[in-house]
């Protein structure tokens, strides 16, 4: 994949889980700050939906945004939406936090034909290479309660999309 730094357009990611109010909304503002402190803000487009339509207008959940603060990240201003017809052209990867989401894109979406719907934990270093389908899941704190993990497993996550982007996954 050619590096990031080598395209005119900046890469547009959108992430999806159930809600848009946990898991997407956190790899949001994670993936937003790795890439504001890499200095490459003007290469990306950064943003979230959900697959319901549960929590739509909600803002995200005020564990995220404790568990944000507590590592130094920034809680962008944010309102739940649900992913869009119009999104499969619009964004470069629907990257999804489980199974159902990928399953609840392609009822929304239809056929991924342009290999966009990918799962977070597929960049991390144990599961480069493996399919979405043989990918773990990213843990549901709104069910779990765990925002400790779900940070983790994020940002494990967003860090190897972001070294998969610039092209440094040798």
């Amino acid at each position: 994949m050619p590096s990031v730094l080598s395209r005119t357009t900046p890469i547009r990611i959108l992430f999806i889980c159930h809600g848009n109010i946990c898991r997407s909304t956190m790899a949001q503002f994670v993936m937003q700050d790795l890439v504001n402190k890499a200095g490459l803000a003007d290469d990306f487009f950064i943003d979230s939906a959900a697959t319901s339509r549960e929590e739509i207008g909600m803002p995200a959940d005020l564990r995220t945004v404790k568990k944000l603060k507590k590592e130094g990240i920034p809680s962008l201003k944010h309102r739940a939406k649900q992913v869009k017809i119009d999104d499969y052209n619009d964004f470069d990867y629907l990257i999804c936090m489980d199974d159902k989401n990928i399953r609840n894109l392609t009822r929304i979406l239809g056929e991924d034909t342009d290999g966009k719907f990918h799962k977070l934990l597929e960049y991390t270093d144990g599961n480069f290479g493996l399919p979405a389908s043989q990918t773990p899941d990213i843990a549901d704190p709104w069910y779990t309660g765990n925002f400790d993990i779900t940070f983790d497993q994020v940002m494990m996550g967003c860090k190897g999309l972001l070294k998969t982007l610039l092209g440094n996954n040798q």
